[in-house]
């Protein structure tokens, strides 16, 4: 296979690159480097069976060019995290649309094979616990601008469906759940590497609200297996499918973690999330997965638990962790 990934300098992108490539696969990369990073792919630049473009997937021509010769699309390209959203809502909601709109136009002229990435944010404010691919999802009000990012992920996998419906566009979305590893960067919210940056720091690690709020946290090497896994599935057309782990921790509990394996001697502060953000901010309370559907379709589970999360990440942000072998 060759495949275009778009957002392919960014921190699941790049992961998603070098899977493909162990995998015996070529590579093109298309990013605009507006979230990711040239660091994240610059040792695979000189591969024959690699190449990238810098640019917006706005743009036709470029797009067409990189796409031209691929067998499938990992549409990855999406502004990244809640602050993003309440930085810059017009750039977060035109990027995350207009991008996947273009892609998937592309897709079916030239008859593409396509993966989009989604976010649980889809799932809004639902209560029903774990959440399903098929559930109701619940939205705080539009003068609230937390709920955008929601909204344009849902967009983005309603076109898809539309598309799949009634273009016959082979594809699929896949829902993640909390991807987290080496690479990722804590300037949008994510909230492990900003933990672990402000340990390393000295301190103090920031907990937003009462730090009584759940995550579910994967590693991103088991999501790019599980998505290179699903664009290998020819009868999917327009389906969701939930991607994550299912170790559930409050991120108060994560915070102390964090501590006792960087530096036991670190403080931790509540910041009421009226002062980290806005006093209109709203957050979901807890998130799970239900994984049924991706455990039928690949037979897929995560292998790596939080602990082995935490070390790679530290392992990262001082210097020790690498690219896997062979890439």
């Amino acid at each position: 296979m060759r495949a275009l990934v778009t957002g392919g300098a960014g921190f699941i992108g790049s992961h998603l690159a070098e899977h493909l490539l162990r995998s015996g696969h070529a590579v093109v990369v298309l990013d605009n480097l507006s979230t990711g990073r040239f660091d994240n792919i610059a040792h695979l630049v000189g591969r024959p069976d690699f190449s990238y473009q810098i640019g917006p997937l706005e743009d036709a021509g470029l797009l067409a060019e990189c796409g031209r010769d691929c067998d499938a699309i990992f549409h990855l390209a999406a502004a990244v995290g809640v602050e993003l959203i309440l930085r810059d809502p017009v750039a977060t909601i035109e990027n995350n649309i207009n991008g996947t709109e273009a892609v998937l136009h592309f897709a079916v002229r030239s008859g593409k094979r396509v993966l989009i990435t989604s976010s649980s944010e889809v799932y809004g404010k639902t209560s029903k616990m774990p959440f399903g691919e098929d559930d109701d999802v619940v939205y705080g009000p539009t003068s609230r601008p937390r709920w955008a990012y929601a909204i344009s992920k849902s967009v983005d996998e309603f076109l898809l469906r539309a598309y799949a419906q009634a273009r016959g566009l082979p594809g699929v979305v896949a829902r993640l759940f909390n991807t987290v590893g080496p690479r990722q960067v804590g300037h949008y919210g994510m909230v492990i590497p900003r933990f672990v940056e402000q340990a390393l720091r000295g301190g103090p690690i920031t907990v937003y609200g009462d730090g009584e709020q759940t995550r579910c946290f994967a590693h991103v090497l088991d999501i790019v297996g599980a998505l290179h896994d699903l664009m290998r599935l020819p009868q999917l057309r327009g389906e969701v499918v939930n991607l994550g782990a299912t170790e559930r921790v409050s991120i108060r509990n994560l915070a102390e973690h964090v501590r006792r394996k960087v530096n036991p001697a670190v403080e931790i502060q509540y910041v009421p999330y009226e002062v980290a953000f806005s006093p209109t901010f709203e957050d979901m309370r807890d998130r799970v997965p239900d994984l049924c559907r991706v455990r039928e379709l690949i037979g897929w589970a995560a292998r790596y638990d939080l602990d082995r999360i935490l070390d790679d990440v530290i392992a990262d942000r001082q210097g020790r962790w690498g690219p896997e072998p062979n890439v």
